[in-house]
């Protein structure tokens, strides 16, 4: 059996927690040659994911610079990405998601004639302009991939509706549940401690959509609640982009039930989530673990192209102003009608098996 080159492109920490279970598996086959390429699209949030799984990578472009734009970004990855994979002959590029690291990586390989496979294809909101730049991205990339693992059917009728051969797409569920399952098992040294007498609530935003106006309207939402509420308590893990840390600071920093923390450690993060009573956010991501958990999600977003939590009941959009937010949120906290409406353990994104479903139609391909 020959071994294959495949490198694994990942860039953001939401693509170092859904792309493990991938790396993970395919470094168990003997006939796998995996090499892992790190964009550093997410500096340090990144190194903490690839910590967290013992992911190693063989290649670190360290590609963000201060104030950089996205036509900056695309260029210098594009670059640099054409340099590595002439260099390397591999015989696959496999990537995940929506970020601008993986454009880049599905079209630095279609020029090279190399096949791309595209991990959580099919997700579609609808607008190119929400969320942004994520939209036109997976757009893209659904021309240039070889095959397509959707996460659902509803992502793989969207990849026909665009004239993709069903031949070329593959149902897996998403990988982001067997990253939870696996973090779920290991030990955790956690040193955030909360009052068992108030409810908490988890909170992020770091969209760029939302930078500005939004923002503020959802930390002037958070405060008020906070003056609302004396029974609850909100962790807010703070993105690292200025335009997300010096707004939380200075609108937040100073009220006593709203604590706001670095960016979390995924088993962290995994473990808090457990403890939340709601969620409010803007994450992708969060908005596939917290229904596989049964916590409720407000999400802070205009459209989201994770429906199927919206059609469950487990999920709501809020329309991003103030008095929105606070009225949602307060409907949830006054309400255990309602509330307990919204608490059901969904799993709409697979049952945990979603590597090794991609892994065995990786091997398909090359051996049968």
């Amino acid at each position: 059996m020959t071994t294959k080159k495949i490198i694994c492109v990942i860039g953001t920490r939401p693509e170092a927690i859904k792309m493990a279970p991938v790396i993970m598996a395919l470094k168990e086959q003997k006939w796998a040659s995996i090499y892992v390429l790190a964009t550093a699209q997410h500096r340090e949030m990144l190194d903490q994911m690839l910590a967290l799984f013992n992911i190693k990578p063989n290649f670190d472009l360290n590609i963000m610079r201060p104030n950089q734009s996205l036509s900056n970004l695309t260029s210098k990855l594009m670059d640099d990405l054409d340099n590595i994979l002439r260099a390397g002959a591999y015989d696959l590029v496999l990537a995940q998601g929506d970020t601008t690291s993986t454009f880049a990586s599905a079209l630095a390989a279609f020029y090279l004639h190399i096949p791309f496979y595209h991990i959580e294809a099919g997700l579609r909101s609808g607008n190119i302009r929400h969320p942004f730049p994520e939209e036109i991205n997976r757009l893209l990339v659904t021309q240039l991939a070889a095959l397509h693992f959707a996460p659902t059917l509803s992502n793989k009728n969207n990849l026909m509706a665009a004239g993709i051969s069903e031949n070329s797409i593959y149902v897996t569920g998403n990988t982001v549940i067997d990253a939870l399952r696996y973090i779920s098992k290991q030990p955790i040294q956690n040193n955030l401690h909360f009052d068992k007498d108030k409810r908490l609530i988890l909170v992020t935003s770091h969209r760029r959509e939302n930078f500005g106006k939004p923002f503020q309207e959802i930390c002037t939402a958070l405060r008020k609640l906070a003056a609302e509420f004396d029974d609850i308590e909100f962790l807010f893990p703070v993105h690292p982009n200025p335009n997300v840390t010096k707004i939380a600071y200075q609108e937040l920093g100073e009220i006593p039930q709203i604590h706001l923390t670095r960016p979390l450690d995924y088993n962290i993060f995994v473990h808090v989530l457990n403890q939340s009573y709601l969620v409010l956010t803007d994450s992708g991501g969060i908005q596939e673990e917290a229904p596989a958990l049964g916590k409720p999600v407000l999400i802070l977003r205009e459209t989201t192209e994770r429906t199927e939590i919206i059609e469950a009941g487990v999920g709501k959009l809020v329309p991003l102003n103030a008095d929105d937010i606070f009225s949602y949120t307060a409907e949830l906290l006054r309400s255990k009608e309602k509330y307990n409406n919204m608490v059901k353990t969904i799993l709409p994104y697979g049952d945990g098996t979603a590597a090794q479903k991609i892994v065995n139609v990786i091997k398909d391909v090359y051996f049968l």
